[in-house]
């Protein structure tokens, strides 16, 4: 631990200024107008995984943006770690509410503002630095791979048909991932499940035309009410899903489950405070921790319709639309959840009004074991460096490639994630806590020891 402490100590400056290099590329997948950046991400990654000391570093082209791969085969006995992360990024938006520009890094008390800081760049990032750490001090105890990709943020569309078609390159004994986040840092924790996720549009149109509101208003149905409506109904008193048989297919928690899931650390006085809300909202019957990670859910990402320019235009307005996600639980699928949601949708619809309902993507719910070697190795490796035994927490995000690795690899997943629910992850001023990225350099390569010693 010394050795790899006195290693980040020395090259602290360095570390710190490449991945703010990489985090000045805006790569942003969703809109195609950053193409050009997104290449010059994957080519960044590229080079630094050559620097690092792999082997066989490739831009792999797709039918989207391109998927960097490296590998380093130090013993074909020996086992192998495949690393996956993303170097795209969500749109910045809206760039007001940024204190500084999302892609020119800054440092303030001690945190990296920037888009992708924590999602993902910072947290891939720190694999490859870490990998350059254990080749330049003697320590890569197992074979290690390198997958990052450029499409995670809208889906992953094209991952699935390179893993199809490249199983042999990918062979490996595990799929370690940096991509979700601890309690604290005070209180090490790791993840041993994610939410799945079913997205999509939703359009409400009306009349052929925008329409004078006072010459047509109480005449005719306008789409914004009526969606808001629509919208309203998907939810009862108990804020309870209304989707008929949306939780068909949820297992619940044994009264055991949900009483270890609750022990892990939670001040709600605080919890509020970072928001800057008076009163929590959700599930009745369910702890926050319950909400967030074990329990479905379906949230409004986006709504428009009419005017919403400066000043004032009276229009009762053609269409109106809104982006819709829901998040799913082990035993749920994204498809039959996306085909409930549609029917029902369409069904509640008024006839003064049509309906589109326009799915964009989705994943599967997955859960980790806790029993296996991996998980095991990820256990010790945070416990020597935190000096505090992990503890094991559900994930609310969706990383929809787990349940891909599993199913065409038959890899599982150690999620060990250094990010916090607080860096505000696609949202304006994203950061990334100077110790969380160095910690992660550090405990990284213990995982690689462990995982080599245990596997023997």
């Amino acid at each position: 631990m010394q050795k790899i402490k006195k290693y980040v100590e020395q090259n602290k400056q360095r570390l710190l200024d490449e991945l703010f290099e990489l985090l000045r590329f805006p790569s942003v997948s969703a809109d195609p107008k950053y193409k050009p950046d997104v290449l010059k991400a994957a080519a960044y990654v590229a080079k630094k995984l050559t620097d690092a000391g792999a082997d066989k570093v490739e831009i792999c082209e797709t039918a989207g943006n391109p998927i960097v791969y490296g590998e380093k085969i130090v013993d074909e006995t020996k086992p192998t770690v495949l690393v996956y992360g993303h170097y795209d990024v969500q749109p910045a938006d809206p760039l007001e509410l940024w204190k500084t520009p999302p892609f020119e890094p800054t440092v303030r008390d001690g945190k990296i503002y920037a888009r992708g800081a924590c999602d993902d760049k910072g947290q891939f990032y720190m694999h490859i630095k870490a990998f350059e750490l254990m080749m330049q001090t003697g320590g890569l105890p197992c074979n290690i791979k390198f997958m990052i990709e450029g499409e995670e943020e809208v889906g992953s569309s094209n991952l699935g048909i390179f893993v199809k078609q490249n199983k042999g390159r990918l062979k490996a004994d595990v799929v370690l991932i940096s991509d979700t986040s601890m309690i604290s840092m005070e209180n090490p924790s790791l993840e041993t499940g994610l939410r799945g996720l079913s997205y999509l549009e939703v359009e409400v149109t009306g009349p052929n035309r925008d329409l004078h509101s006072g010459v047509y208003g109480g005449a005719v149905a306008n789409p914004a009410t009526i969606l808001a409506k629509m919208i309203a109904s998907l939810h009862d008193g108990n804020n309870h899903i209304t989707i008929p048989g949306f939780y068909n297919d949820v297992i619940e928690l044994t009264a055991e489950e949900r009483k270890a899931l609750n022990n892990a650390p939670y001040n709600e006085n605080e919890y509020k405070k970072d928001l800057g809300v008076d009163e929590l909202w959700g599930e009745k019957g369910y702890s926050t921790f319950e909400r967030t990670g074990t329990r479905p859910t379906l949230e409004v990402n986006g709504i428009w319709g009419g005017y919403i320019g400066e000043g004032a235009k009276t229009v009762l307005p053609s269409k109106a639309s809104a982006k819709i996600s829901m998040r799913l639980v082990p035993n749920q699928s994204s498809d039959k959840i996306t085909q409930l949601f549609t029917d029902h949708f369409k069904s509640i619809a008024p006839a003064s009004v049509k309906v589109k309902v326009t799915p964009h993507h989705g994943g599967e719910p997955v859960v980790t074991p806790t029993n296996s070697i991996a998980y095991k190795a990820a256990q010790k490796a945070i416990a020597e460096s935190f000096g505090k035994e992990p503890i094991p927490t559900r994930g609310g995000g969706s990383i929809p490639i787990v349940a891909l690795f599993e199913a065409e690899l038959g890899l599982k997943t150690v999620l060990m994630g250094f990010g916090l629910d607080s860096d505000s992850l696609h949202s304006p001023n994203e950061k990334y806590d100077i110790f969380n990225y160095y910690k992660g350099i550090e405990t990284i390569p213990l995982f690689h020891k462990y995982f080599a010693e245990l596997s023997v």
